[in-house]
């Protein structure tokens, strides 16, 4: 199976800016190799019964339960943060779901406070991790995994990317290459422009998909 589907979990009070980037150009395909084509993105929250509120107020209609997504069916899973996973055990299902999906082999990609989530549901304890910052985590009841906290912009390890709220550029460049839908001098001039305004990066990105697929668009 190869899924053409991202899972973004919904919930209320998520970040909107944290997961922008890497699901714009998702579901537009720009910049993706020739063989790669755009990915669906299906929103997931814990009931489809109602809209959720992002913290910026917007209202997300989601497409899908927590409980009837498999990882089967999916080619990653994004966790935003959001105020909700500093505030309560709301949305541990949802890190729960993370943990199935990386028993199975799909990966997971948690910004922010999601990060939080999946510490204390001991996930971060042995595989190089960050977050917003080291006190943060080591604050999270039953962390244990401080010694392999990277004090890095975001962190690809063992199908599991993580990033703090301040990265939301560098959290979709991994995901971008955690899914390898660029070739990697695509996606090293992707991040240099969007992340740091380099001029000199934009005619490396239109030279994308020139053995035969579409260019792509800023």
């Amino acid at each position: 199976m190869n899924p053409r589907t991202v899972h973004l979990a919904a919930y209320d009070t998520l970040a909107d800016w944290e997961y922008g980037h890497a699901i714009g150009h998702l579901r537009s395909g720009s910049y993706f190799r020739a063989a790669q084509g755009p990915y669906d993105v299906v929103t997931v929250a814990a009931t489809t019964g109602r809209p959720v509120t992002t913290m910026g107020g917007q209202r997300i209609v989601p497409g899908l339960a927590l409980d009837a997504l498999r990882p089967e069916d999916s080619a990653l899973l994004i966790l935003p943060g959001a105020h909700l996973w500093d505030s309560g055990e709301e949305l541990l299902p949802f890190a729960a779901k993370a943990r199935e999906f990386l028993a199975a082999g799909v990966p997971v990609a948690a910004i922010c406070g999601a990060t939080a989530g999946l510490a204390r549901e001991g996930m971060l304890d042995d595989r190089p991790h960050t977050s917003g910052a080291a006190p943060y985590l080591a604050a999270q009841p039953g962390y244990r995994g401080g010694d392999h906290y990277r004090e890095a912009d975001a962190v690809r390890a063992g199908g599991l990317i993580t990033a703090g709220p301040t990265e939301p550029v560098a959290f979709a460049r991994e995901i971008f290459a955690e899914l390898g839908v660029m070739e990697p001098r695509i996606l090293d001039a992707w991040y240099r422009l969007f992340a740091h305004s380099d001029a000199e990066a934009f005619p490396v990105l239109m030279t994308a998909g020139t053995d035969g697929s579409e260019d792509g668009a800023v």
